[in-house]
């Protein structure tokens, strides 16, 4: 085996590192124009649409993208209640050479002035400073409370009423107070 030189090392181009997150530019989408064979099959479009949906609710609004060769998508504006500013699509493709087209997919697509829901926020986001201090506090006084307090208290519900096992201790220790008082009625008495 041949022993390498610092020179031919040095001449050697380091590897190439794979960019991660932010450094790595997207890659930019090209509209193309709208394919002539796409473009026309409206009422092919139509039809896909009309497969998951009414009749009433597809408007007369209609707009043409093409979105690469072959592959272009139809809009239609939504008539459904509730629905202001979305638009039904179908997208449609054709095979090269080929003179028809093929409905790929079929669905609602929100526009510019659509009502859309909230974006999602994780819990840890959503929980309210106040409440953060409150659970701490509490966490807090039970860690320094620690095992001293050995006896469960008793829980109470909405009503003021203690839980069962908390029932169970209160009716024995009447009933013992009970006997204990008609046993000493009866030593009284004697």
């Amino acid at each position: 085996m041949a022993e390498r030189t610092d020179a031919q090392e040095s001449t050697q181009a380091p590897e190439a590192q794979p960019l991660l997150g932010d450094a790595a530019k997207p890659r930019r989408r090209r509209r193309s124009t709208p394919d002539e064979v796409l473009a026309a099959a409206e009422d092919t479009a139509r039809a896909g649409i009309l497969e998951i949906t009414d009749a009433s609710t597809l408007g007369e609004g209609h707009e043409v993208r093409g979105e690469e060769d072959r592959l272009s998508t139809h809009l239609f504006e939504c008539t459904l209640k509730g629905y202001r500013g979305w638009s039904w699509f179908a997208t449609l493709s054709r095979a090269p050479r080929s003179k028809t087209a093929t409905v790929c997919e079929v669905g609602l697509l929100p526009g510019p002035d659509a009502l859309l829901s909230p974006e999602w926020v994780p819990w840890s986001e959503r929980v309210r400073p106040e409440e953060l201090a409150a659970q701490r506090k509490a966490d807090q006084e039970t860690a320094a409370q620690g095992g001293a307090d050995q006896q469960a208290p008793v829980e109470e519900n909405a009503d003021g009423e203690g839980s069962e096992q908390g029932r169970r201790t209160e009716a024995g220790a009447a009933e013992a107070t009970s006997q204990r008082h008609s046993a000493e009625t009866q030593t009284a008495g004697r």
